[in-house]
């Protein structure tokens, strides 16, 4: 199976894909998984006007992959090895401009696509709906227009996010809200998809804005708030 570039370092799976008369959409697949890379490869290779060009299995690697195809579309999962996809959006958006982005992933909270669509990515699909959903949000990224899954989106308009308290970002009220309901860094780290040290940082910054140091504190503060509840749940 030949390179579709031969100039660009061999990604996990070049296409080989014969091009149509018409220049087809360049696509990069982003997901730490080969066996749904997979079947995200055959589900898109099935349109004729769609061309595989790499894979990628970490966040470094898409990056590189799109810096040396310059694809029309990176689908990107957003738990990825190698960083946090969704700060990697605006920095992929950056170094490659043309290039759309489609979130496929698990994660159903609104917070998590606000985040994503806020930061430069298109499209927003749910794997679960990935089937009937992420050729058309395909298509439309590469029309330069917006897809977000309508469940979701529903979600969304129903469940306005509140503003932040306290000059604190949404992602620090993130934060916030994982250490009030007792998950260590490293927990927070792996569910909101950031590094480690990021969320030290951002746990400083909270403890600083709030002039609050214990945990008891900003359990207090989230509860006064109605960050949490009392019982502790919490969507995540």
């Amino acid at each position: 199976m030949g390179m579709t570039h031969q100039d660009t370092p061999t990604p996990e799976g070049a296409s080989g894909k014969a091009r149509t008369s018409t220049n087809p959409i360049g696509l990069i697949l982003a997901d730490d998984r080969a066996v749904v890379r997979s079947g995200l490869r055959m589900l898109l290779d099935s349109e004729s006007d769609f061309e595989v060009v790499a894979e990628a299995s970490n966040i470094e690697d898409a990056r590189r992959y799109v810096r040396g195809h310059r694809p029309r579309v990176l689908v990107l999962d957003l738990n990825m090895p190698g960083g946090s996809s969704l700060e990697a959006i605006p920095i992929i958006r950056e170094e490659s401009p043309d290039t759309q982005i489609v979130v496929l992933t698990m994660q159903q909270e609104p917070a998590f696509a606000r985040q994503a669509l806020g930061t430069g990515a298109l499209g927003y699909v749910l794997k679960e709906a990935a089937d009937d959903e992420l050729v058309e949000a395909v298509r439309r990224a590469a029309a330069g227009e917006s897809y977000l899954n309508p469940r979701l989106g529903a979600r969304m308009a129903s469940e306005p996010p509140p503003g932040p308290p306290d000059d604190l970002s949404e992602r620090e009220v993130d934060v916030l809200r994982l250490i009030a309901l007792g998950h260590t860094n490293t927990e927070i780290a792996e569910q909101l998809y950031l590094s480690v040290r990021t969320v030290e940082t951002h746990r400083s910054h909270i403890q600083q804005k709030l002039r609050l140091s214990t945990r008891a504190e900003l359990v207090g503060y989230a509860l006064e708030r109605g960050l949490i509840s009392t019982s502790g749940e919490h969507g995540s």
